[in-house]
């Protein structure tokens, strides 16, 4: 279900309620649905102090900002020092691992349903380049055409092989490192040793895990509760003979959208079954689609969301057309209230992608004050994410064939394997 579709469902329900039972649904984040709560009939963004304490993960705070940069020699990403990247489980154990020069590795992962990646999808790869670049550490990057299949009953086995091998150009057209990245599709992959991952984590979760974790009944397909088996497998450094060998002590860091934190807290419960190392994760805040912060960008429905094949006249048309604004209703109320940036998408938009601190931070202050239009706003929006995209299509461009094959082939990538 797509997330217009979702809250449109939910609002129509709620518009079928008597008065006093109307005034608060509460917000929905699981690795299908994303909506925040509606209140009086209005749907409010994202809680995410409420997810910290719901998943049990503690927030990334200044302790943690400080440590990194300490560490790493670097100023902490854009989407760290903007609460972009907000929660964490055991990051404080791989930078233990980074400070004592022993090996660990970046996972990631994509779903891919269409020819073409958006905006939102960018965040994590964009993230995980960074992570690469600090840690100089390996990054195994999993492309989920088995599950779009199985979640998805319109898509035919051929279309998910070859949307995932357009996506793959998509996330190296991010600028990893060709020596330090494996991108691999499930479909075409799993086998010998991930494989043998796979159904040493299938004995240890139960149908009913998997039922009362992800919500499935019995109408859905078998496959569905078996996936997380296949999801938890690159979490195990053994998955990877070609990059650690017979190494099953390697830990890895997840950075991911908090939405797909469940399939990780069954991971850890399985990794400590199987006496290999728990996984750590950086969680995202959700990239809003075009209709609000209370949602996030669907590959399924075009006006939500920025994709990475649109022109600049189509950013334009999206940003002005589409973009909810948190600006007063007119001009004269603009001025004289302010607008309010923690509704508003272009700016939501620009805070993930306008990197300067100082001009982030006087938009927000004269958005505040009623000084920058809504319009001023929008202008400066479009600006940054034609830029954005068009780099990012001149460089998907030169990702030939050739290259996709040598990401995509399993190999050494230099991994110190001597210490423990």
């Amino acid at each position: 279900m797509s997330t217009d579709q979702a809250v449109k469902e939910i609002t129509t329900s709620m518009e079928n309620l008597p008065a006093s039972t109307q005034e608060q649904v509460e917000q929905v984040v699981d690795p299908w649905n994303v909506q925040g709560a509606i209140v009086d009939g209005k749907q409010l963004a994202i809680d995410y102090d409420r997810l910290i304490e719901q998943f049990g993960t503690r927030k990334i705070d200044e302790e943690v900002l400080q440590r990194m940069e300490k560490l790493t020699g670097r100023k902490p990403h854009v989407f760290l020092r903007r609460g972009l990247f907000f929660s964490h489980r055991e990051l404080g154990r791989i930078l233990d691992r980074f400070e004592q020069k022993k090996p660990f590795y970046l996972y990631t992962g994509r779903g891919p349903s269409s020819d073409s990646m958006h905006l939102g999808h960018m965040i994590p790869f964009m993230f995980c380049k960074y992570l690469q670049e600090v840690f100089d550490c390996p990054v195994v990057i999993q492309l989920t055409d088995d599950e779009k299949f199985l979640f998805k009953p319109h898509l035919k086995l051929e279309e998910c092989i070859k949307f995932s091998r357009q996506n793959a150009k998509d996330i190296i057209a991010v600028g990893y490192n060709p020596d330090k990245t494996f991108i691999f599709s499930n479909l075409l992959h799993v086998g010998g040793e991930f494989y043998h991952n796979v159904v040493r984590i299938s004995r240890c979760i139960t149908y009913s895990q998997s039922k009362s974790t992800f919500g499935f009944n019995e109408s859905d397909n078998i496959g569905k509760s078996h996936f997380v088996a296949i999801q938890a497998a690159p979490s195990f450094s053994n998955t990877f003979p070609a990059i650690f060998g017979a190494r099953s002590d390697i830990p890895c860091l997840i950075p991911c959208a908090i939405d797909q934190d469940p399939y990780f807290r069954l991971t850890r419960d399985v990794a400590h079954k199987l006496k290999y190392p728990k996984p750590a994760l950086i969680h995202a805040k959700f990239f809003p689609a075009l209709q609000g912060p209370g949602t996030k960008m669907s590959a399924s429905i075009d006006s939500s969301a920025i994709f990475m094949t649109d022109t600049a006249a189509q950013v334009k048309n999206k940003i002005n057309r589409h973009a909810y604004s948190g600006g007063g209703a007119t001009l004269e109320l603009h001025r004289e209230h302010g607008g309010n940036p923690d509704e508003d998408v272009p700016f939501q938009y620009l805070s993930f992608f306008l990197d300067n601190d100082e001009e982030i931070n006087e938009i927000e202050k004269s958005y505040r004050a009623g000084t920058l239009s809504t319009g001023d706003l929008k202008k400066r929006c479009i600006d940054v994410l034609q830029q954005f995209v068009g780099d990012f299509q001149a460089r998907k461009a030169a990702v030939s064939d050739e290259i996709l094959d040598h990401f995509m082939t399993p190999r050494s990538m230099g991994v110190d394997l001597s210490s423990k």
